[in-house]
């Protein structure tokens, strides 16, 4: 592990979301990017109360199977720990470019036989899909959940997310689903993206903010689950909550 690591993005959502497996960097970031956009701390709150919420739907879909793209860290009310719940045997594959988050679910699975951890660049899908701890745990001719939380916005267009995108939902077996909440734009002033670019450079990687529009497009091919790409917690909510951040947009899609 790195004696002084950069801020990295696993690191600042886990600190945001209260854990303890970040350093300095990682703070300084977090902070430095609340002081700009005090909107900034209800994200990954929203971003882990949609996902357990689309997890628990997939489970009552009947899905057994998930694929978790960009997982960051262990927090609480993990993927394979929601799955297992429902059923014993339901399957998990992490996977994630972070070595470091990587490690950490690798010490958490370490007598879980049904899920692990898989170092992996989401940049690459078929080289994901083609990893032999994926296919030893994921069957691609069974429904299989594709979770994509928070991470295609660190896919530039220049690295293709829409072909990223393309090659999961193409791998999946119909009944599968593919499970989005990311970044819009739609709701962003002209000081908002001053203030973006300001944090963009102090992270020293890519947050991309793309239209909801433009998200809607992952799902081409998909039938929409109802309501469809909405403001994360107003998908399928399963208790009050704030008022949305307006800042992330969130759905799931089915293959028919």
């Amino acid at each position: 592990m790195l004696e002084n690591p950069g801020a990295a993005s696993a690191r600042i959502y886990d600190y945001s979301l209260g854990g303890k497996d970040n350093y300095g960097p990682d703070r300084d970031a977090a902070m430095a990017a609340l002081a700009m956009h005090r909107v900034a701390r209800l994200l990954p709150r929203e971003n882990r109360k949609f996902m357990r919420r689309a997890v628990r739907y997939l489970l009552d879909a009947g899905v057994r199977q998930f694929l978790d793209i960009g997982c960051g860290l262990p927090g609480k009310g993990n993927v394979h720990e929601l799955a297992q719940r429902a059923d014993p045997g339901a399957r998990t594959v992490y996977v994630d470019n972070d070595p470091v988050a990587v490690v950490h679910y690798q010490a958490l699975l370490h007598a879980v036989p049904t899920a692990t951890a898989v170092h992996g660049d989401a940049r690459r899908p078929a080289d994901v899909l083609a990893d032999p701890e994926v296919t030893a745990l994921i069957d691609l001719d069974r429904p299989v959940g594709v979770l994509m939380i928070g991470m295609l916005d660190q896919i530039t267009d220049a690295d293709d997310p829409d072909g990223v995108v393309r090659t999961f939902r193409d791998a999946m077996a119909p009944g599968g689903h593919l499970v989005i909440c990311d970044l819009a734009s739609d709701r962003l002033t002209a000081a908002d993206f001053a203030k973006h670019e300001k944090i963009v450079e102090l992270l020293g990687f890519p947050v991309v903010f793309r239209p909801a529009a433009r998200l809607a497009g992952f799902f081409d091919g998909l039938e929409l689950v109802d309501p469809g790409l909405v403001p994360a917690p107003e998908w399928r909510p399963d208790r009050p909550y704030d008022p949305p951040s307006g800042w992330l947009m969130a759905g799931v899609g089915r293959k028919p």
